[in-house]
């Protein structure tokens, strides 16, 4: 059976904006140094630090596990605990590890997975919804370290020139 257009579009859109918001974490980490990547701006918030944790074990579970099946044991409390300092390279390469293989994972997706049912964290989701939720997830997390970085460093990050065109190399038509 051969995946249509919509299938297609699917796959690049969550692969495409996975791979987009790993570099906007890498690029803001790599600009903090390590007490800057673990600093807390009170209790009751999170690190840079535990944000790329959490990110790696909400991918690893959703995508890398839940849809693709690979074990997993999570230690979710353990994301929000930590407070450092693990060295920035190495919780950064894990990351980057499991992104790259929820990417693979995302790219051979095919309609009956999509639409299929699995059990994630306790929900029954299709496989559509898992890779959605954590296309938006990761999204919305990259956006508090993107603030953060702000934050600290007191410098602007913008990707985007005063009309809203994107300053790197992507592909112009894409936003």
């Amino acid at each position: 059976m051969s995946d249509g257009p919509l299938v297609r579009q699917f796959r690049e859109f969550a692969t495409g904006k996975l791979a987009d918001s790993l570099a906007n974490v890498e690029r803001c980490t790599q600009l903090l140094d390590s007490e800057q990547v673990w600093w807390r701006p009170n209790e009751v918030s999170n690190s840079v630090g535990n944000l790329v944790l959490h990110l790696t074990g909400n991918v690893r579970q959703w995508i890398v596990a839940g849809i693709g099946g690979e074990p997993f044991d999570r230690d979710r409390a353990g994301e929000f605990s930590q407070t450092g300092p693990l060295p920035t390279d190495t919780i950064l390469g894990e990351l980057r590890r499991v992104v790259e293989r929820a990417i693979e994972i995302v790219s051979r997706l095919d309609e009956v997975t999509l639409v299929g049912e699995c059990e994630i964290q306790g929900y029954r989701v299709t496989g559509t919804y898992a890779v959605a939720h954590a296309v938006e997830h990761f999204s919305f997390h990259t956006g508090q370290i993107v603030s953060t970085t702000k934050l600290v460093l007191g410098r602007d990050l913008s990707l985007y020139d005063e009309n809203g065109r994107r300053l790197d190399d992507r592909d112009a038509g894409v936003p």
